[in-house]
This record gives structure tokens, sequence and C-alpha cells, in this order.
């Protein structure tokens, strides 16, 4: 597997920055986000701090659980 670049690594910490604003916006802490999401604690961490490249499928399940937009979770919304 070919080692990501610096510029993909920083597009997967300003997601878990994203994400981590909304969760804390939205009163969750990290386990009952990863509950509600059908997601591990550990691999929802790893979202959160940028080391695992989440899917589509998952962003949108966040998203959801969350009440927002794909878009809002982005930040393209704020």
């Amino acid at each position: 597997m070919p080692k990501r670049t610096q510029h993909e690594n920083e597009i997967l910490k300003q997601f878990g920055v994203q994400l981590r604003q909304a969760r804390i916006q939205y009163g969750f802490t990290q386990e009952e986000l990863a509950v509600k999401a059908g997601f591990s604690r550990s691999y929802y961490t790893e979202i959160e701090t940028g080391k695992r490249n989440i899917s589509l499928l998952n962003m949108t399940k966040l998203a959801d659980c969350l009440g927002i937009s794909l878009s809002n979770l982005l930040g393209e919304g704020s």
C-alpha cells in the first residue's frame, strides 16, 4: 500500500477536526457517536485523529447520526 502524501494526511486531519467540532456541538462523546454510527470507539478515534481514511458511506452515517448534511460535516455549509 502506498504511503500517503502530506496533502492527503492534511485532508484526513482536517476532516477529523470538522467531525470533532460537530460531535461536540451536538453534545456527543466519542463513545456515544461511535455506537450510534455502528463503529468501534477505536475506529472512530482513528477517524477523528486523521489516521483512518473513512469511506463515503461511513461519512454519510456520521452525518446522519449528527442530524446534519454531509456537506455540513465536510465544512462546506459553514
